[in-house]
């Protein structure tokens, strides 16, 4: 599967229409971002069950500042409508696999309950 590019307009879609999504934020300038990009394509073949999204930051601002991006390239995952993972560094082949392997493993039932928790607690806070 080829990447798919992300933007305000097919956000939304994307992450409610898919349970696994791997954003690459990018810029056109960015050497560490192009020595990125064939590595993140190459694992986008691999993977037919996971969207893998790219967003050009400087096309996309509004959507790279809703995910706080400060530095590129940042890669972002996103299960079950959840975002589990953000951090910037282009990263070599191995280490992608790696965080794909551990995103998969991610128990998404324990992650929701404690965030409903912390909820909970935030407005039993302001209470």
């Amino acid at each position: 599967m080829s990447t798919v590019e992300l933007t305000t307009a097919n956000f939304d879609q994307t992450v409610t229409d898919n349970d696994f999504v791997l954003i690459d934020f990018w810029a056109s300038w960015c050497g560490p971002c192009r020595q990125f990009a064939p590595v993140y394509d190459k694992s986008s073949e691999k993977h037919s069950d996971i969207v893998f999204a790219k967003v050009d930051t400087e096309a996309e601002q509004q959507l790279a500042a809703a995910f706080d991006i400060r530095s590129i390239p940042t890669l972002a995952v996103i299960r079950d409508k959840t975002l589990i993972y953000a951090q910037p560094g282009s990263l070599p082949e191995p280490a992608l696999e790696d965080l794909i392997r551990q995103a998969r493993e991610v128990d998404m039932d324990e992650v929701k309950k404690a965030a409903a928790e912390q909820a909970e607690q935030a407005a039993q806070e302001q209470a």
